[in-house]
């Protein structure tokens, strides 16, 4: 199943992907009376939970009223409004390597908050004084049940879905201290969509490839297959020191090809655009503005 989100007249809508088109889902409930959440909010509370009851309204939604033409639609965060963000540094080998790290021997993680979250396709603000902003391709993981001291083994269970992200940085602020915060954190700086495409049609998500280009040019061009820590790995880690609840999100870190990596480092400046595309996740195209 793909889950997307949209701005409507009454906030943030969300629908799934069909054939059809995007199907809905709160004007879906209401024609058919279906028992399934209508909101975003219902739908990443409940989770894993929630997908039964979205397929059968699918398949309950026959009139074509309820579908809607997805190139008409404004999107949003596909995940609104996440309880934590949780993102994780330096778990590519080469990504490592290429700014001079060495792997780490645990995940390195670090918070954003939703002031961060931005949609496909959303200008993204810079200050004139933020001179080294920088780009990360990354894969994200949506939680869909309560997770607390979960196995590696069994921590693929706990997910929803996966989806793009953007772990956008400002270097100078990220380094000023030991604590990356400042540097991560800005608005706008976590763009994340256009999809959620559930586990239940994702094969193995360290074997997807994951792509970004800077104004056309492909900058990075890997493999979840070198992360450091798998996606199993880190919600196992992170669910040892606190509760994952459905709808929290992870960033799981990106590959080489960053600017912080290159010499010389010629950094972001309004009107570059950067696209990520993680295999079977769509398309994440946001452009920098003057703030």
């Amino acid at each position: 199943m793909i889950l997307t989100t949209y701005q409507t007249a009454d906030g943030v809508g969300i629908g799934i992907k069909t054939e059809r088109g995007i199907l809905d889902v709160a004007a879906a409930v209401a024609a058919t009376g279906a028992n399934c959440p209508a909101s975003a909010d219902e739908v990443y509370a409940a989770g894993l939970a929630a997908l039964p009851a979205l397929a059968e309204l699918a398949d309950a939604a026959t009139d074509a009223a309820l579908y809607l033409d997805e190139s008409d639609l404004t999107c949003a965060p596909v995940v609104p409004n996440p309880g934590k963000i949780i993102c994780v540094g330096l778990n590519y080998r080469k990504h490592a390597e290429e700014t001079g790290g060495e792997a780490p021997e645990f995940p390195i993680l670090f918070s954003k908050f939703n002031n961060s979250l931005a949609a496909p396709n959303e200008d993204i603000p810079m200050q004139a004084d933020w001179g080294k902003v920088d780009y990360e391709s990354e894969l994200g993981v949506v939680m869909g049940k309560t997770a607390r001291n979960v196995t590696e083994a069994e921590a693929l269970e706990y997910v929803l879905g996966y989806c793009n992200m953007n772990d956008f940085s400002e270097r100078e602020l990220q380094l000023r201290s030991g604590q990356w915060l400042l540097g991560k954190t800005l608005d706008k700086f976590l763009p994340i969509g256009p999809y959620v495409v559930t586990a239940d049609d994702i094969a193995d998500p360290q074997n997807l490839t994951i792509k970004g280009w800077f104004n056309g040019e492909l900058r990075q061009n890997s493999n979840t297959a070198d992360m450091i820590f798998s996606v199993a790995e880190v919600i196992a880690y992170a669910s040892k020191v606190m509760t994952l609840d459905p709808g929290d999100i992870i960033s799981t870190g990106t590959p080489e090809g960053v600017i912080m990596g290159m010499d010389p480092s010629v950094w972001m400046q309004p009107g570059d655009e950067y696209v990520v595309e993680v295999e079977g996740l769509g398309r994440l195209a946001n452009r920098m503005v003057e703030a």
